[in-house]
């Protein structure tokens, strides 16, 4: 890896940390501990900044994002319009679905790892 590359590399995960790391608690806990469910369900999910949040790729493709938005925290996921069906004359559009996290409570994780896995299952297919 080139210093070039290596330089880049600590930027944006000073920034990503630099997210998480603004929030107060007890949104910070939370969205890091979403953080560590999401990367460690695959080995190939990516975390990168994008549109200003935390979003998590996947071979390439939009996966998901974690998104405060005053009080409310939201874990979206997301469906890549390269992996959806085309139909005649239609414009396709990324699809988006997301749910409310309170940060005072147990975290659903049995729910987001199968929102995960189906997600996944999708983006292998492809």
């Amino acid at each position: 890896m080139t210093l070039f590359a290596e330089i880049s590399r600590m930027e944006r995960r000073t920034t990503l940390e630099s997210y998480y790391l603004a929030k107060p608690e007890p949104y910070q806990s939370c969205l890091l501990a979403l953080k560590d469910v999401i990367l460690h369900a695959n080995p190939g999910i990516c975390h990168e900044r994008k549109f200003q949040i935390p979003f998590f790729t996947y071979k390439g493709k939009k996966l998901g994002y974690l998104w405060l938005n005053g009080r409310k925290l939201m874990l979206g996921f997301c469906l890549d319009k390269s992996l959806q069906e085309v139909t005649g004359g239609v414009k396709l559009k990324d699809k988006y679905e997301s749910m409310q996290i309170d940060p005072n409570a147990d975290l659903p994780v049995e729910v987001i790892l199968q929102k995960l896995t189906y997600y996944l299952r999708i983006i292998d297919r492809g």
